[in-house]
C-alpha cells in the first residue's frame, strides 16, 4: 500500500510491512529529549518507580535552555534535578554553559537527527526536526519517563496534509513568512493530530535552515508533526555532522493524503501574524501604523547563522530606533561563534542592539527580555498569545529577522524593502 512519508517512517519504527492513518503503535524511539522545565517532571516519575537505570540511557538528550543562564534559585534547582540525573546514570547526554544552546538548534546542528529517526520530546517544538526527514513530534513529561523508563512509546498514525508551495516569491520572504501563510491559510486548528508534508518548488529551493523553521512551526497549525522529504541539501547539511548511516526516504507514489494546500508563493511579500494567533497573518506592508517597544531575533525558530546573517543584512549601517529595545540571541555556542567570526555582532552592536548567550528566556515570558503592560513586540519566535512574553496586555507580532531587524529601525511593524530596499542576488 503506498504511503506518506510520515507512515514510512512510522512502519520503519514499528517494524511493519505498512501503517495508515489512525492505527495505534508502539515503538521504540531512537531518542527523547527534554529541557529544564519538563525533564525534572520526568525524573520525579521515574525515580518514583525506584528503577535503577534508564532503559536507553545514550537516547536521551537533556538540554538547560528556557531559564538559562539560571535567572533564579527555582530555575538553578530544577537544572541541578537534570545535572545530577545525567551523572547517575552514565550514557545519558547533558547539555549547560559553554555547550549548551536552544534544544531544537542544537540537535540538528550537532548531528544527533538523521532522516528516518523517530524521535520524541517533552517540548511541543520537538516537531523541528522533521525538516532533517524524521518523524519528530512533542509528548508529556510523563510520556518521556515512560522512554526513560522502558524505552518505548506509544502512538496513533496521523493522517497526513501535504502542502505544496510553488511559484516565486519576493527576495526577502523566508521559510518564516511561508509556514506562517499556511498557518493564516488553514488556521491554527486546521491540521491538529494530523502531519504536514511539505512540498514543491519553493521547498525544493529553500535551505535546510529555512526549512528547520517551518517544521519548527507546524505545531501552531495543531500538527503531530512536519515533515521535509531528504535530498542533496539534507546530505550536504548531514555531511561532518554525523556518521549516523541513513538512508533518504519520500512519499510512495500514489500515496493518499487526507488533504492537499497548495500555495502560490508568486509576488508574496514577507508578512506579520498579528497578536494573539499565529493565524493572524497579513503583508507588513499593509501593517499599519504599529509602534513598537521591543524586537527579539533569536529562538529555535530563528535563531540560527542564517537568520542572524539575515538580520545583519537589513540592520548593517542603521540604527535601530530609541523608542525600541532590539535584543539579538543566538540559538548555540557555534553560532555565537560564527556570528562573531563573520562580524555580525559588530553590526548589531553599532545598531543598538543587544546580545544574549543562547536561551529560550523571552520566547515564553521567562526572562531575558519580558514585556511590560501595553509594550508590543516584534519577535522572530513561534507563539504569540495572549501574556506569551509577559504583561497579559502586551502584544506579539511574529515575523521573520528580516521583518524583526526593518521594524527594530522603523520603530514600527515594517517591510524590510522599506529600510533596506529591494534584495538582490537572494533567488
Amino acid at each position: 500500500m503506498p504511503m506518506t512519508l510520515t507512515e514510512k517512517v512510522l512502519a520503519r519504527a514499528a517494524g511493519k510491512a505498512s501503517v495508515q492513518p489512525g492505527e495505534f503503535l508502539e515503538i521504540e524511539p531512537d531518542l527523547g529529549l527534554a529541557n529544564d522545565i519538563t525533564a525534572p517532571l520526568a525524573i520525579e516519575e521515574f525515580e518514583r518507580t525506584s528503577a535503577k537505570a534508564v532503559r536507553y540511557p545514550e537516547r536521551v538528550f537533556l538540554v538547560a535552555d528556557h531559564f538559562t543562564p539560571n535567572k533564579d534559585i527555582q530555575s538553578a534547582e530544577q537544572v541541578k534535578q537534570l545535572r545530577e540525573f545525567a551523572r547517575k546514570h552514565p550514557g545519558v547526554h547533558f547539555f549547560e554553559q559553554g555547550e549548551v544552546g536552544v534544544e531544537h538548534a542544537l540537535l540538528p546542528e550537532m548531528g544527533a537527527i538523521v532522516p528516518g529517526m523517530t524521535v520524541i520530546g517533552a517540548d511541543s517544538h520537538t516537531c523541528t526536526y522533521g525538516a532533517l526527514g524524521a518523524f519528530a513530534t512533542g509528548v508529556g513529561s510523563t510520556d518521556l519517563a515512560g522512554f526513560l523508563l522502558t524505552g518505548k512509546a506509544w502512538l496513533k498514525v496521523p493522517p497526513t496534509i501535504r502542502a505544496v508551495f510553488s511559484g516565486k516569491p519576493d527576495a526577502w520572504v523566508t521559510g518564516k513568512d511561508l509556514i506562517l501563510a499556511l498557518i493564516g491559510r488553514i488556521s491554527v486548528s486546521g491540521a491538529t493530530y494530523r502531519a504536514i508534508e511539505f512540498a514543491g518548488s519553493v521547498i525544493d529551493a529553500l535551505s535546510v535552515e529555512g526549512r528547520l523553521t517551518m517544521a519548527n512551526m507546524a505545531v501552531e497549525a495543531g500538527a503531530k508533526n512536519g515533515i521535509f522529504a531528504a535530498d542533496a541539501k539534507t546530505r550536504a547539511y548531514l555531511s561532518g555532522r554525523t556518521d549516523r548511516p541513513w538512508q533518504p526516504l519520500a512519499a510512495d507514489p500514489g500515496a493518499r493524503y487526507e488533504r492537499v494546500v497548495e500555495i502560490d508563493t508568486a509576488g508574496m511579500r514577507p508578512v506579520v501574524a498579528f497578536p494573539h494567533l499565529p493565524s493572524n497573518v497579513r503583508p507588513a506592508r499593509e501593517a499599519g501604523d504599529v509602534a513598537i517597544d521591543q524586537v527579539v531575533i533569536g529562538s529555535c525558530t530563528n535563531g540560527r547563522i542564517e537568520d542572524l546573517r539575515l538580520a545583519a543584512e537589513v540592520l548593517r549601517g542603521r540604527r535601530v530606533d530609541r523608542r525600541v529595545r532590539c535584543l539579538v540571541i543566538p540559538a548555540t555556542v557555534a553560532v555565537y561563534r560564527q556570528a562573531l567570526k563573520e562580524g555580525l555582532f559588530d553590526v548589531f552592536l553599532d545598531a543598538g542592539a543587544v546580545i544574549s548567550p543562547p536561551t529560550c528566556g523571552p520566547c515564553l515570558g521567562g526572562h531575558m527580555g519580558i514585556l511590560a503592560s501595553g509594550e508590543r513586540c516584534v519577535s522572530t519566535t513561534n507563539r504569540n498569545f495572549v501574556g506569551r512574553m509577559g504583561h497579559r496586555t502586551s502584544e506579539v507580532y511574529l515575523a521573520s529577522p528580516a521583518v524583526a531587524a526593518a521594524s527594530a529601525v522603523a520603530g514600527k511593524v515594517a517591510d524590510p524593502a522599506e529600510i533596506a530596499g529591494p534584495r538582490k542576488g537572494a533567488r
